[in-house]
């Protein structure tokens, strides 16, 4: 995926301007991915590993998303928990992130790409 050329995406009204960061998409990307049964954890980076070592709340890890004319594409790296059926949860996956995104900032989620970083053998 290309880099961005800017950090956050701007819509007008009629009184003034929103602007919502790129950040904040994808911390709602990652929040709502998170909450579909089978979603062990969000896989992130090192940093990201690091980070949260330390007490860091990062709710965009793995996750990378990028805006323009109004769409987002959004990338998911995820960890599913052992023994539930990967196609369909990554179909719920796709189809939570989309409309959490619709929902709370209007834009149109182009596509949702999910890849799976890992399998998690814990059981409860």
């Amino acid at each position: 995926m290309t880099e961005m050329k800017r950090d956050s995406f701007e819509k007008h009204s009629g009184i003034g301007e929103v602007q919502i960061a790129n950040e904040v998409v994808a911390s709602i990307a990652g929040i709502s991915a998170a909450e579909i049964e089978g979603v062990e954890a969000m896989a992130g980076g090192f940093a990201n590993e690091l980070a949260g070592r330390f007490g860091a709340k990062n709710l965009s890890k793995g996750v990378k998303v990028e805006v323009q004319d109004g769409t987002a594409v959004v990338e998911l790296a995820i960890v599913m928990k052992y023994g539930y059926n990967i196609p369909k949860t990554c179909e719920q996956v796709q189809e939570k992130v989309a409309q959490a995104i619709n929902s709370m900032t209007g834009l149109t989620a182009k596509q949702v790409n999910v890849r799976i970083a890992g399998v998690s053998l814990e059981q409860e």
